[in-house]
Parts: structure tokens; C-alpha cells; sequence
């Protein structure tokens, strides 16, 4: 273990398996039925759907798996942390654990390596939930290549390396409803030694970095288009608004949408209510049973 994790905020058993590239994928996987698997973005890990997971796991089997170089997850010597290297990585866990007719929960980055996970697997993915994610290059737009240059280039690379500063960045934007001390020491755990962070300052580079690989991801969206989409957004996010919104609506016709008071880690804000409208549109598809009257405050 590569810290010691709270138990009463993450009361749940952590996994590992290997993968072909030697990284030591750590994963939670709760409860039964239909499976749900839960990707973060940066600079997060799995810590990120405690509370979804708190709820769905009465009704779902809950997967929720750290990227190498994220939350407990061990990354091998050489890896990249490129989303084309950590999306290759999931592959090898759908592959290894064998998981079929899933739904695919993502955010952040979790949007572009999750829906390259599902077009290399169409026929396995029952669902997608997307929520304050992108699926499409995003040179071209400012805002977006000014974080990328200040938060990825070398001030940032500086910043994470010196005081940790790309995550600290991200802990005070992206919430509404800011964490506790012992919730953000969970947060800030896989980040505390200098020489584990470089990973956090690469992602924001590769926004723009990665456009090859973005542009490879929208193309492949008409392989998903008839899936069911649930769109669960952030409406208070500094990065993805509505803008993004619509532009997975137009992708998704058969979507389902609701704005949350929430920021950009909305799975943090809003994950008690992100769970109730998962487990609606999840009925609504015949994916579980109807819920007996009273269950739901238990569920």
C-alpha cells in the first residue's frame, strides 16, 4: 500500500491485479448486478465515488479503478502517464475481469480514456454517464490552452514538483462544498512525496498535447451513439460548462440530462444525488428492478 487509507471515509476492500506493462492496478469492487465502472480524472483516484459507491452498491456491483501513478495504484518504471497508456490499461481490467453489458461512468479525463475503452469494446457497454468531460481536441480554444500551458509547461511541471502545486490548484476550484481536512489528506495522499507528482502536471499538458488521440476518440463516437447516456453536469465547473453539455447531447441522442450544484469533482459535490438520478435512469432501462416504496433512502 502506498499510504494508509481512512477506512470510515473508504470503507471499502482494495484489490490489485497486474498488468502486461508491470503496473499494479488497484481497484474497489462492491456490491452485485449490473456493473458500473467508475473512472476519475486529475488529479483524483477512486476516493473520488466513495459516496456513489455508498449507494449504488446495494443495487450495482460497483468498480472504481486509480489509474498507474493515481490513488494506490503502482505505475511501472518508464510509464508515460499518457491517456492512450492509462485507456490501454483498462482495457487489460475489462479484459482480466471479465466484465460485460457495463456502464461506464466518467468524468474529467475519465471522458476521453473511458469512451476509447468503450470503442475498443462497443458490444460490452450497456450505458455511459458522462459528466463534466470532453470527448473531442481542444486546441484551438483558449481557455483551454492557457491552462494547459501554465498548469502542464514548465511552471507547472515547477509547481507540482516544489509544493504540489497542480493538485492544490484543483482542490480549491473544483469544489462547492470544499472537503473536510482528513477528506482532503485522502485526497492529497498519492501526491505527498515530490517524486509522485509529475503525473498530475503532465495531464493538463496533454489536453492540447493530445489532440491526435482526441481527435481518434470523436471519430470513434458513432460506434456509441445508440447507447443510452445519462449526462450528469457540474453547473458551477471553471473547465467544462454548458457549452460541453450540448455538444454530448447532439453525440448522445438518447440521453438523459440533469444540472447538479456542483463544480467540477461533482461525484464529491453532489454524489448522493448523482447515485439517486444513476439508479432512476437505470430502472427507467430496465437495467434493475423497480425500487420497493421506502427502499430509497436505504438503497
Amino acid at each position: 500500500m502506498k499510504f494508509q487509507v481512512d477506512t470510515e471515509l473508504f470503507p471499502f476492500e482494495s484489490r490489485f491485479l497486474k498488468t502486461a506493462n508491470g503496473a499494479e492496478v488497484h481497484y474497489v469492487d462492491e456490491g452485485e448486478g449490473t456493473v458500473i465502472l467508475m473512472l476519475h480524472g486529475n488529479p483524483t483516484w477512486s476516493f473520488l465515488y466513495r459516496k456513489m459507491i455508498g449507494k449504488l452498491r446495494h443495487r450495482f456491483r460497483c468498480i472504481a479503478v486509480d489509474y498507474p501513478g493515481f490513488g494506490l495504484s503502482a505505475a511501472p518504471a518508464g510509464y508515460d502517464f499518457l491517456p492512450q497508456s492509462h485507456s490501454q490499461v483498462l482495457i487489460e481490467v475489462v479484459e482480466t475481469l471479465n466484465l460485460d453489458n457495463f456502464l461506464l461512468v466518467m468524468q474529467d479525463w475519465g471522458g476521453p480514456i473511458g469512451l476509447a475503452l468503450a470503442e475498443r469494446f462497443p458490444e460490452r457497454v450497456r450505458g455511459l454517464i458522462l459528466g463534466n468531460t470532453w470527448a473531442w481536441p481542444l486546441k484551438g480554444q483558449p481557455k483551454f490552452e492557457r491552462f494547459s500551458w501554465l498548469m502542464g509547461g514548465p511552471i507547472g511541471r515547477w509547481m507540482a514538483r516544489s509544493f504540489n502545486g497542480v493538485w492544490r490548484v484543483f482542490m480549491e476550484a473544483g469544489f462547492v462544498n470544499p472537503p473536510s481536512r482528513r477528506e482532503l489528506a485522502m485526497y492529497e495522499a498519492p501526491f505527498r512525496q515530490p517524486t509522485n507528482r509529475i503525473q498530475t502536471a503532465i495531464f493538463p499538458r496533454q489536453l492540447i498535447k493530445s489532440e491526435a488521440f482526441e481527435a481518434a476518440v470523436e471519430a470513434g463516437l458513432k460506434t456509441l451513439a445508440d447507447k443510452p447516456a445519462l449526462l450528469l453536469w457540474g453547473d458551477r465547473d471553471m473547465a467544462f460548462q454548458d457549452r460541453e453539455l450540448e455538444r454530448f447531447k447532439t453525440y448522445f441522442p438518447n440521453h438523459s440530462h440533469h444540472v447538479l450544484n456542483a463544480s467540477h469533482f461533482w461525484q464529491d459535490d453532489q454524489g448522493e444525488v448523482a447515485a439517486a438520478f444513476t439508479i432512476d435512469w437505470a430502472q427507467e432501462n430496465g437495467w434493475i428492478q423497480v425500487m420497493p416504496a421506502g427502499d430509497a433512502a436505504t438503497c
